[in-house]
């Protein structure tokens, strides 16, 4: 995937500096703690964030637990630079890379993680980019490491499906069709993980979002 392929956190509709502010309508304190939970970092473990986006859910992770090692992963420079800052508003010590989710070997090296987490990414990539960074994220863990992933997974009801649509207008129908269709847990397999569950379903105002949890063996 190249520099210029990834999706803008915002999609085609608002600049990056929104960000924060429409995540915080999708229940994201939530969703982002439901994450965390299932994460469940411990000291000296390394943590990668892949999409970290703003930071917000990599500072949540170092709160949880400051003695593991945390790294944010974006292509997006404007983003990077909005993590960095809040990090250090928060007195927080966590790291910060600019690399694409398909690339984590060259970004943080093989194996090299205990855990991999990553938010509302997936949901904006074509297929191909969506394995490929799911297969980067498996070489990136250690051997029992975790996986946890919140996204917009199946949209179960007419409901979530109308709300959803918001997010396909901004991101396009053919990326985002195939996890409203439910496909992930399939392609998280696929990937090599076992134990691949859907640990938890957020209904909010763009869709529902799933926390999918998985283990490399």
């Amino acid at each position: 995937m190249s520099k210029q392929a990834f999706t803008p956190a915002m999609g085609r509709f608002l600049p990056t500096r929104f960000y924060d502010s429409v995540a915080a309508l999708m229940r994201e304190r939530l969703w982002r703690g439901l994450v965390a939970m299932h994460v469940a970092p411990r000291s000296g473990e390394v943590v990668i964030d892949v999409g970290c986006g703003t930071g917000s859910l990599a500072l949540l992770l170092h709160h949880a637990q400051p003695g593991a090692r945390i790294i944010g992963v974006d292509p997006d420079p404007e983003v990077l630079t909005r993590a960095r800052r809040k990090a250090d508003d928060a007195g927080a010590e966590l790291e910060w890379r600019a690399g694409l989710g398909d690339a984590l070997a060259e970004v943080v090296g093989e194996s090299s993680a205990d855990a991999v987490v990553s938010s509302l990414v997936l949901h904006q990539c074509p297929m191909e980019i969506k394995r490929a960074v799911l297969a980067s994220m498996f070489a990136a863990l250690r051997s029992g490491g975790r996986l946890v992933i919140a996204d917009y997974g199946r949209q179960r009801t007419r409901l979530m499906r109308t709300a959803f649509r918001v997010v396909q207008l901004a991101d396009g129908k053919q990326d985002t069709q195939p996890n409203a269709d439910g496909i992930l847990p399939q392609l998280i397999s696929e990937a090599g993980f076992h134990d691949v569950r859907e640990a938890e379903v957020v209904p909010t105002i763009s869709g529902s979002i799933s926390i999918y949890t998985a283990r490399r063996d």
